[in-house]
């Protein structure tokens, strides 16, 4: 199976296949509109209105999984994003990423590309702590582990890369950049 064998779920309740992205780059985020990586909304909205008319698309999945930090509807989640950072990408339906009701799309990507850890600096500390604290084999297993993890699809459909939440969002879109 490849990505485009997925599809995610639209607020309205269809189902927006990734087919429809086939020959894009795509960026598949779980976010979160409470917490601390909130902020990366505007760095991803910045690269969306960069990269858009040349081929980016951005997939974003909110998710409750994580401490809650998303606790609002579909549409209260819609306005926040676009009244607090003026997101023009697309939200798709509140969904799981992990355990038994992780949408399938998730389970494909996680098996594509698992944790390779949260890299240096005093975010990666703190989740690396926290983490630790929640679950001893963090690891050692590709589970999503916060809010804000982006997977890069490239424009054959293969999983480029994937960046947990304390990545550079520089790094992010010089790989974009690339890709394009």
């Amino acid at each position: 199976m490849s990505v485009y064998s997925y599809s995610v779920p639209t607020p309205a309740g269809d189902e927006r296949s990734m087919a429809d992205f086939e020959g894009k780059v795509v960026i598949v985020v779980n976010t979160a509109t409470g917490c601390g990586f909130t902020p990366q909304y505007e760095d991803l909205e910045a690269i969306y209105e960069k990269y858009h008319e040349k081929g980016l698309e951005i997939v974003d999945v909110p998710c409750n999984q994580f401490a809650g930090q998303t606790p609002g509807t579909d549409e209260e989640i819609h306005q926040f994003c676009t009244l607090k950072y003026n997101t023009q990408f697309p939200q798709y339906k509140k969904s799981d990423v992990n355990g038994e009701n992780a949408l399938p799309l998730f389970t494909y990507l996680k098996g594509e590309k698992g944790f390779e850890g949260f890299g240096k600096g005093p975010k990666a500390l703190l989740m690396s702590a926290m983490l630790s604290k929640i679950d001893k084999n963090y690891k050692t297993n590709p589970d999503i582990k916060w809010n804000f993890t982006k997977f890069v699809i490239d424009r054959k459909g293969n999983v480029a890369a994937r960046f947990e939440p304390t990545a550079s969002m520089k790094d992010l879109e010089a790989l974009v950049d690339s890709l394009i």
